[in-house]
């Protein structure tokens, strides 16, 4: 599909049979009255928009992007397309201090890894939470994820001879949150391609996925990332690589906001693009390949599928990965937003719609009680551990640790 088309399908409000169930199914409209729900802000709204500018909504900051809306149209109209393009057109305030800040995620890891201790302590620190809460307005019950003293990209690098020696190669889309706050998921990545017989290359430079910026008002920053990171990918995709991920964002954001947010065309790599687990799934049942576990592995695991990972069509893959591991208790938790929404939950004015959107899933994790619940997005497995006891891995993760 071209680019051109792909955008005129992206906002195909006129295709809205108006039957609202992508109201009935938005997790904001429950919780906060002053957003006026998918259907209104996205095909009703843009109507009038199309007619004069005037007619854009503030509130429309309110849309989480968590895709739901999308998923549950009978119409297949890109709701939250929609609403995010007119957030792009339209709305030409200048992002806050606190949005660039938070937005910025590769300028900000760079900054704090050499200090990552000092950060870590200072961050953590009621009074400097209770400060950010009163200056940036960036909630006081939220915790900042810990930083890391030494890079992914760093680790990798050092063995990249020893990557080379597998017969059959990936490339890997490691994203920020590994490369900066927690590089052990993409040590657990290699340790369970190895154990597949596959070498893990790193990409030529990448930069975040950019959907931080998309969300804070960065729309032309965001495309300029795009527009590197699909150069970046197209040469790995001509070398004959997959380009893997384990987050479930970064993928959503690559494969489907490029082309239908940022007008970045994304044709010669999107199908090369793919979730760790996909890959890995589709590798063990057509029987190319398979992981051996330890006989004395248990586990009581609770699987939360990400809104962006719902919205791919992909959350099988992960559930049936965990499943094949001998000792594991599987509990697939309901299908429900979490509420932080990347930066979203982290900001003062919207903290308590956050929680409220996200405590069907808490209140459903703490009944089932399990050892721990297993996520493929970061900022999911953020709000799970700040707002219930229980700690979240991914699923790269658990099969890593469960590996004989």
């Amino acid at each position: 599909m071209k680019l051109q088309e792909y955008t005129a399908s992206a906002h195909n409000f006129e295709e809205c049979m108006k039957c609202t169930i992508c109201t009935a199914y938005c997790p904001v409209v429950p919780v906060n009255p002053r957003y006026p729900g998918p259907k209104q802000a996205g095909p009703d709204g843009e109507r009038l928009r199309l007619k004069d500018p005037y007619f854009f909504n503030q509130a429309l900051k309110y849309c989480l992007n968590c895709k739901r809306c999308e998923v549950v149209c009978p119409s297949g109209v890109k709701v939250a397309d929609i609403i995010q393009s007119a957030r792009i057109k339209y709305d030409h305030a200048q992002p806050r201090l606190r949005d660039v800040v938070l937005a910025n995620t590769d300028f900000m890891g760079k900054l704090a890894r050499p200090f990552a201790p000092i950060v870590n302590g200072t961050t953590a620190l009621g009074v400097t939470k209770a400060v950010l809460d009163a200056t940036f307005a960036i909630d006081k019950h939220r915790t900042f994820p810990k930083y890391s003293g030494r890079s992914f990209e760093r680790w990798l690098k050092r063995r990249a001879k020893e990557q080379a020696k597998f017969d059959k190669q990936v490339a890997y889309y490691h994203g920020c949150y590994v490369n900066y706050n927690y590089p052990q998921l993409g040590k657990d990545f290699v340790k369970v391609m190895n154990a597949l017989g596959i070498g893990v290359q790193l990409l030529d430079k990448e930069k975040c996925c950019g959907v931080a910026l998309i969300a804070n008002g960065m729309s032309k920053k965001a495309a300029k990332n795009a527009k590197h990171n699909v150069d970046v990918l197209q040469k790995a995709v001509d070398a004959g690589l997959k380009v893997l991920t384990t987050s479930s964002t970064c993928t959503m954001t690559i494969r489907e906001e490029y082309p239908g947010l940022l007008q970045v065309d994304n044709s010669g790599i999107k199908d090369s693009v793919l979730l760790a687990t996909r890959y890995i799934y589709q590798l063990i049942e057509s029987g190319q390949a398979q992981l051996k576990f330890k006989e004395n592995y248990r586990a009581r695991i609770a699987y939360h599928i990400p809104c962006h990972l719902e919205k791919l069509g992909w959350g099988i893959f992960s559930t049936e990965l965990l499943k094949m591991i001998p000792g594991v208790e599987f509990t697939l938790l309901d299908s429900n937003c979490c509420g932080i929404s990347g930066t979203y939950g982290f900001k003062k004015e919207n903290y308590e719609s956050s929680q409220a959107i996200g405590k069907p899933l808490f209140d459903q994790i703490k009944s089932v009680n399990p050892d721990f619940v297993a996520c493929d997005c970061e900022t999911c497995k953020w709000q799970l551990e700040m707002s219930t006891d229980y700690p979240v891995k991914h699923p790269v993760s658990i099969l890593a640790e469960a590996l004989a």
